[in-house]
């Protein structure tokens, strides 16, 4: 037992670490001034609305609401563990703003400069998600609400997380219009990330052994707790 309560903190140790470079990449597509990550884009938007709103502070608010679209969905399958996604967005949260606070110099003119800084973002968001996704802890609001959906709706995951992917593209669209009478918060680094972020993850999965290792920690913890559950049923009384 006391093995297993030590993997489950290094998973979660991981999970941590991942989360804490997602946001970094995060900030520095952002900072890059080309536009962010599809998942960012509303509280982006809202952001540069709403000027007394941190990046951060519209990121968690936004992941809140898919929290509760996850509960309203889900009903009785929304297991307590989930409500972990809380304090774990918020220090998703909080990175980003201490990434873009530690970030202040960075505030590319030239196009070259600007490009690079995204092309980085992308590399550092994906290692972090590759990362993030290893150790198999817990699924991050943005996944658990696709997840709900697939689950009721019955369909495949990967076609409700593009379809879900372009509605949140969709709706930064029309709130920038609506906002700012023109495009901000989204551009090339929307497309760009949208093309590049998964596939380098796909690579990281494939080529680095530390992953493998990471991944080896969920398969070690469940091997070790199926024979503590099987002991307790086989001592329960008939």
């Amino acid at each position: 037992m006391k093995q297993s309560k030590k993997i489950i903190l290094i998973r979660y140790g991981w999970f941590l670490l991942g989360l804490a470079i997602n946001s970094f990449g995060i900030a520095l597509m952002t900072k890059s001034a080309l536009g962010t990550s599809q998942i960012s884009s509303i509280p982006y938007v809202l952001s540069l609305r709403f000027e007394h709103l941190s990046f951060g502070m519209t990121t968690f608010l936004i992941n809140m609401i898919f929290v509760a679209g996850e509960i309203v969905l889900l009903k009785k399958d929304f297991h307590p563990v989930q409500f972990l996604q809380i304090p774990l967005t918020l220090v998703f949260s909080v990175i980003i703003d201490v990434s873009t606070a530690v970030l202040w110099w960075y505030a590319p003119e030239h196009l070259a400069v600007r490009l690079i800084g995204l092309l980085a973002g992308c590399l550092i968001l994906a290692v972090g998600l590759a990362i993030e996704l290893a150790p198999n802890v817990i699924v991050v609001p943005g996944e658990g609400i696709v997840r709900a959906i697939s689950q009721i709706c019955g369909l495949e995951f990967g076609r409700v997380k593009v379809r879900f992917d372009v509605t949140l593209v969709l709706i930064a669209l029309a709130m920038s219009f609506l906002f700012f009478h023109g495009l901000r918060g989204l551009g090339l680094g929307t497309i760009v990330s949208a093309l590049l972020v998964g596939r380098i993850v796909t690579f990281c999965n494939r080529r680095f052994s530390l992953l493998a290792r990471i991944r080896a920690l969920a398969e070690t913890d469940a091997e070790e707790s199926a024979p503590a559950q099987h002991d307790t049923l086989h001592h329960q009384p008939l």
